[in-house]
Formats: structure tokens, C-alpha cells, sequence
């Protein structure tokens, strides 16, 4: 009963937690009370892209193919989930977005790919710059009032003579992008306060190339680049290769090889020098792409023939987009708007309308049959069903929300396909429960004794559709990943209710007095079950007085007859009893 409540009480709280949670992004952030709607559903824009080069010469497949690479991470990163980006001829992209489209979003669409190489000046696992002594502090201080007090007097001395058009002298930039003095006070407090979210790392992209930069890789971790050094456009080419060693055997790893230009080649020998032995993270050099970083590997040598080598934990296919994305990264092409139109959801709503209809009959259909099936105890069927129904509404809305998802039609296939299992794995239950009771288990040790049963069922069952939904999740692409999300969502919603909600329940109604005596309106009637049992080798005949008693009688008695072990059997036999067959005829 104990452990029943509690159970009860953490569920509670789990869906108190999710309440709290929108309720909280509702007010202070741009959360709704409603899932998110993908483009088949929302309607939303859509716009065609026309990718030309800069120099005049056809963009060839390869770099189209790049390109809608870099604008889906563009996209993806703007908080824009269910978004279809394809091509259309030989130099049109297609860019389709749920709802409408703002115009920053359209600019980073737009704009022409950017990559640059900046060297790494700190981390967030090591800041460079050594904490300020007393002295420095005050030094610091009184040259900063210092700047102000001489700010303020060429202000106060331009408004009395607007004809004098002198100022004060900044204090010089340091001459190397390498340089630790790029690291002020004010820079290290902003790396400080700088989180990698999706807005605030769109926002590095249009960074002048003369600052240094606060910005994130895929990992999550931070970095304070300097100022650029290398354009992305000295790369000649860059390709996937097996990792080998001076001897020429494989190592089983694998590298990206860079090709560089003249100029690159001159450049990047000189920062190779310069990085080559500097303690860490000043040996590092990072190439960032629209103001992310795709790697940052450590300068192991001097490199002088402008073939730089990128080495690490590398898969075939990560060294490969890599290649990839270095080789195409600073792409000579730009992409002017041939067409911006909206999309009408028209066609998804009726869609939407006839899919919510056909689960809701064949919801109606499940509450039929748990009502017809299990009398009073299909309640608890139609109990759970609804506190499923809450906690996959909370889960789209706080992943809407968090996550940028997008509940699209597909995804609408996977709830109304969950609601079959989920109603399976009650039935499941039920049933072992009602087993017990026909072995001759009290009420409250039919249900412990059926749970324990029945959840290792429930549980290989369910981890079958789990595992198929997290692999068609991984392989699928568009809409048919909305229908893999919603059904791996369900799926683990459905273990969590049967383990918090209808069994905790069933425990407690077990020891109602309805339940406990075994109503016939309950469901769970020991003498309906055909419950004769009562002893190893011994039964008796139920004792059922009102109308229809010798068909019930008759048919508890094959019940018992049914469930008789060969050693059962024999007794019966040696008692001079006809022993019968489990189908009912006589040995």
C-alpha cells in the first residue's frame, strides 16, 4: 500500500513538474500551452533559392549538395524544426519553413557561406589569462578612471569648439591574432556569461574578422578565438584518408588531408611555427564555419608544404564530412530569392481531422471492449489511457518548446498507433491477474502475483518498439522521423503509467470491498473466472444458486477439469473418479 502511494505521489509530481515547467516558459520565455505544428499542419513558407558563383562559372552538384547542407544547419539552428530543404534542377534549392518565415532567418538563409581560421586564445577547461594581483587591480583601476576622466574632457572640449575635430589616441591593438592580450577584463567576463545556445552562436556569425570571437563547437564546449588569420577560400581541397604511419601501414583511424594554395601555404607555415610548442589551448587553431567551430586540433609541427593534416577519433563518415564541409565551407557562390510564397495547411488540417477522427473511434472501440471484457475494472483501462493522454501532451509541449519540435501528420500516425499497445499492455496485466485468481490466489496476491508476471511482458514488448523506433529515428529522414519520435515518446510513456499509475491503482482497489468480495460487476469475480481450486488434487464442485446455475456450474467444473496436472489426473483415477483430458473428454 506503501509503495502503491508513492507511486502515485512521484507520477503526481512528474506531471506537477511538467505544468511548472511551460507555466514558467509561457511567462518568461516563448513557450505555449499547445505543441508546436510542423509545415503539413501549420502551412508556413516556402522559398526558392537560386546558387550562382561568384565568378561567373555552373555550380556543379557536389557544392549544390554542400550548400543545402550548410543552409539546413542554418536552419536547424535557427530553433527550426521540421523543415524540408531540397534541391530542384541543377542550381535551385527549395527551402520550406512551418509558419512565417522572420527576416534574420531569411538573411542567414541568403547569406553566402563563411569560413575562416582563428587561432584558440582559451577554453572554458583553461583560461589563459592568470588571475590580476592587488597591484594590477589598482594599476588597472586607476588607468581605466584615467580613460574616462580624458574621455570625458574631449567630449566636454568638442562641444565648446565643434570645429575641433581631434580626439585621444586608442591604445594599439595588439599586433599578433595569437596574441593573450586580445583577452581584456570586459572579453573574459562576456566568455563568462556566454552560453552555446542557438541564438546567442547565430549571433558570432556576423563578428568582424579583426575582433576576436566567443563562440561554441558541436560539443558544447566554449572557445575565445583571435581575430582571422586565413580565409577559408585557400583551401584547394580537402579529403577523407585512411590514418598511416611513416612506414605506410594502416592504423585503422582516419584523417582529413588539406590542400592549400600559394598564399595559404605561406600563411599557415608561418602560424604553424608560431603555435608549434605553445602550452595549451595556445597551440590549437580552429576552423570555424558561419561562426561555429568544426574543429579546433592541436599544432603538432611545422608545416611548410601547406599540406596541414587533421587527425582525431575519426569515422569514416565524420572524417568524410569534415572533408566536406572545410573543402565546400567558404563556397564562391551566392544565393539569390527566385521566389517566396506561403503554403496553405488547408490539405493537412483535413488530414489532421480525419486522423484525430479515426483515433478517436477506434479509442471509442478499446473503451468498448475494456467495458464489455472487464465490467468496472475496464475504468481503470479508460483511467490510464487519459493520464497517458496528459503526459504525451506535456512531453510534445515541453519539447516543442525546448527542443524546437514540431508535432507533424506522421507524428499524429505514432500517438494514434500507441494507443493500441498502450490498451495491450492493460489487457496484458488483467489478464495475469485474473489468471491468478483462477489459481486459487486471494484478490491481493492474484495482483502482486499477475504483476509480476505481466510486466516482464509488458517490458519486452515494449523495448521491441522502443528499439525499432530509435533505429527508424536514426535511418529515417522528414516526416517519417516525427512518426519514430512520437512512437518511441509513447512507448516509454506507456511502461511509465502501467508502473506508476495502473498498478499502484489496482493494488488499491484490490482492497475495496467491491473488489475484495469478488462483485460480479467487478471484473474480477473468482466464480465467474471458474476460480475451483483449492488445493493440490482437490476441487469442488461452486456452489451457485440462482438462475443459469447448472451451466455455470457445468462450465466451472471443465475449468477445473481443464487445469489438471497428470499427477492430478492419477489421483483422480486411483480414487475411482473419471479423470478427463484438457479437452474435456474422458481417458
Amino acid at each position: 500500500m506503501r509503495r502503491a502511494r508513492r507511486s502515485l505521489v512521484f507520477l503526481l509530481v512528474i506531471i506537477v513538474g511538467l505544468v511548472g515547467l511551460i507555466t514558467l516558459g509561457v511567462f518568461r520565455s516563448d513557450a505555449t500551452w499547445t505543441p508546436k505544428l510542423a509545415l503539413d499542419l501549420q502551412g508556413g513558407t516556402q522559398i526558392l533559392l537560386a546558387a550562382e558563383q561568384t565568378d561567373g562559372q555552373a555550380v556543379s552538384g557536389e557544392q549544390l549538395q554542400q550548400a543545402v547542407s550548410i543552409i539546413r544547419q542554418r536552419v536547424d539552428a535557427a530553433g527550426v524544426s521540421e523543415a524540408e530543404i531540397t534541391t530542384q534542377g541543377a542550381q535551385n534549392i527549395s527551402v520550406s519553413i512551418p509558419g512565417k518565415v522572420d527576416d534574420a532567418t531569411l538573411q542567414r538563409i541568403e547569406a553566402s557561406a563563411k569560413l575562416d581560421f582563428r587561432p584558440v586564445l582559451a577554453t572554458d577547461i583553461g583560461i589563459a589569462p592568470t588571475p590580476q594581483t592587488e597591484e594590477e587591480k589598482a594599476a588597472a583601476d586607476e588607468k581605466a578612471a584615467a580613460d574616462e576622466k580624458a574621455a570625458a574632457d574631449e567630449k566636454a572640449k568638442a562641444e565648446e569648439d565643434p570645429t575641433d575635430t581631434s580626439s585621444v589616441d586608442p591604445d594599439p591593438l595588439p599586433e599578433s591574432a595569437g596574441d593573450l592580450a586580445w583577452i581584456t577584463p570586459e572579453l573574459q567576463e562576456k566568455f563568462t556569461d556566454f552560453t552555446c545556445t542557438s541564438d546567442s552562436v547565430l549571433d558570432t556569425r556576423e563578428s568582424p574578422a579583426d575582433r576576436p570571437l566567443i563562440t561554441c563547437d558541436e560539443r558544447g564546449m566554449k572557445y575565445i578565438l583571435g581575430p582571422v588569420e586565413l580565409e577559408g577560400d585557400v583551401i584547394t581541397d580537402a579529403v577523407a584518408q585512411a590514418e598511416t604511419t611513416q612506414t605506410g601501414a594502416t592504423t585503422g583511424g582516419w584523417v582529413v588531408q588539406i590542400t592549400m594554395n600559394g598564399k595559404g601555404t605561406e600563411t599557415f607555415g608561418k602560424i604553424s611555427t608560431r603555435l608549434f610548442g605553445a602550452t595549451e589551448p595556445q597551440n590549437q587553431f580552429a576552423f570555424v564555419l558561419d561562426g561555429t567551430v568544426l574543429s579546433a586540433p592541436t599544432m603538432q609541427g611545422q608545416i611548410l608544404d601547406g599540406r596541414p593534416s587533421i587527425s582525431g577519433d575519426f569515422t569514416q563518415d565524420g572524417a568524410k564530412a569534415l572533408a566536406d564541409q572545410l573543402k565546400f565551407g567558404a563556397l564562391p557562390m551566392d544565393f539569390t530569392v527566385q521566389s517566396q510564397e506561403d503554403i496553405s495547411s488547408t490539405l493537412g488540417s483535413n488530414q489532421l481531422q480525419a486522423g484525430l477522427l479515426a483515433g478517436l473511434i477506434g479509442l471509442i472501440l478499446v473503451v468498448i471492449y475494456s467495458m464489455f471484457q472487464y465490467r468496472a475494472l475496464g475504468t481503470l483501462t479508460i483511467a490510464s489511457l487519459a493520464i497517458a493522454a496528459i503526459l504525451t501532451y506535456l512531453l510534445l509541449t515541453f519539447f516543442s518548446w525546448r527542443q524546437g519540435y514540431r508535432l507533424s501528420l506522421a507524428g499524429v500516425a505514432g500517438i494514434i498507433v500507441a494507443v493500441g499497445f498502450t490498451a495491450d499492455s492493460f489487457i496484458v496485466y488483467f489478464e495475469r491477474v485474473r489468471d491468478a485468481l483462477r489459481d486459487g490466489f486471494s484478490i491481493d496476491g492474484a495482483v502482486e502475483n499477475g504483476w509480476k508476471r505481466a510486466f516482464r511482458t509488458i517490458l519486452a514488448s515494449d523495448g521491441v518498439n522502443f528499439l525499432a523506433a530509435v533505429i527508424l529515428f536514426i535511418l529515417a529522414v522528414g516526416n517519417v522521423k516525427g512518426f519514430a519520435f512520437t512512437l518511441g515518446l509513447t512507448t516509454l510513456v506507456d511502461v511509465l503509467v502501467v508502473a506508476l499509475f495502473t498498478h499502484p491503482m489496482m493494488v488499491l482497489l484490490a482492497r475495496t470491498r467491491f473488489y475484495r468480495e469478488g462483485h460480479p460487476a467487478s471484473g474480477l469475480d473468482p466464480r465467474r473466472l471458474g476460480a475451483v481450486y483449492r488445493g493440490r488434487a482437490q476441487f469442488r464442485e461452486p456452489v451457485i444458486a440462482n438462475k443459469g446455475a447448472g451451466k455455470k456450474n457445468a462450465r466451472s467444473k471443465r475449468e477445473a477439469e481443464r487445469r489438471q496436472t497428470i499427477a492430478e489426473r492419477k489421483a483422480a483415477e486411483s480414487s475411482g473418479t473419471p479423470a478427463t483430458t484438457p479437452a474435456g473428454k474422458e481417458s
